[in-house]
């Protein structure tokens, strides 16, 4: 027996130590004692995922609602994105004028690929994990449409923001009984699988731009 197949079974070993005999593990009750929700201010939570994106490479523009659409604009100059990709139903104030904007009514891949951004809403997003979650709810539209385009602005609201993974899973019970597809975005799309070699926008877009309208 090889050493790592003897450290394995001792592992399973271990975890079973407290089965009685007879029994099967699924009969013996598991402790969850893991947090359910962070309860701590919500300033301190949209601080968290400001830092998380941060890390991840993402652009942060902490707004207030009315400077929605203004930053916007700022953003999509800075990264020369023209032609912007939008769902049927963007809420209204978030577009910029002087932005081409296109909306999404069945886009094919190739036309969202001749799009320079994507701008778009989020059902939530994690402070802890720096993650944004999308269930193609109001103001978010179809899974394609953030995937494709090389440059993803999201709109995260303050309300939206929680601190934990499971808070996140909770709140997305009714999307996933409603079967509609869920996403989640920890920072623009990256991989090393080649060599080792860290490339992003394989996957996804290479650029992420979060508002987080206080």
């Amino acid at each position: 027996m090889t050493p790592a197949r003897e450290e394995i079974l001792e592992r399973v070993r271990r975890a079973l130590a407290g089965v009685p005999a007879g029994e099967s593990p699924e009969d013996v009750p598991v402790r969850r004692g893991y947090r359910r929700a962070a309860d701590v201010p919500r300033q301190r939570l949209l601080d968290a995922l400001a830092d998380r994106l941060r890390d991840y490479g993402a652009g942060v523009h902490r707004v207030r609602p009315g400077e929605t659409a203004a930053t916007v604009g700022r953003v999509c100059e800075a990264r020369g994105s023209r032609r912007v990709a939008v769902p049927p139903d963007l809420p209204g104030g978030w577009l910029p004028p002087g932005l081409d904007a296109v909306r999404d009514r069945g886009l094919t891949a190739e036309e969202l690929d001749a799009c320079d951004a994507v701008l778009s809403g989020c059902a939530l997003a994690v402070a802890e994990t720096g993650t944004l979650v999308l269930d193609c709810g109001p103001g978010q539209g179809r899974r394609l449409l953030s995937l494709v385009p090389d440059h993803y602005v999201c709109v995260v609201r303050a309300e939206q923001v929680v601190g934990l993974v499971p808070e996140a899973i909770a709140a997305l019970r009714e999307a996933a009984e409603r079967g509609r597809p869920i996403t989640f975005v920890s920072g623009p799309s990256a991989t090393s699988d080649i060599e080792l070699s860290r490339v992003q926008g394989v996957h996804g877009p290479r650029l992420l731009d979060v508002l987080i309208v206080e």
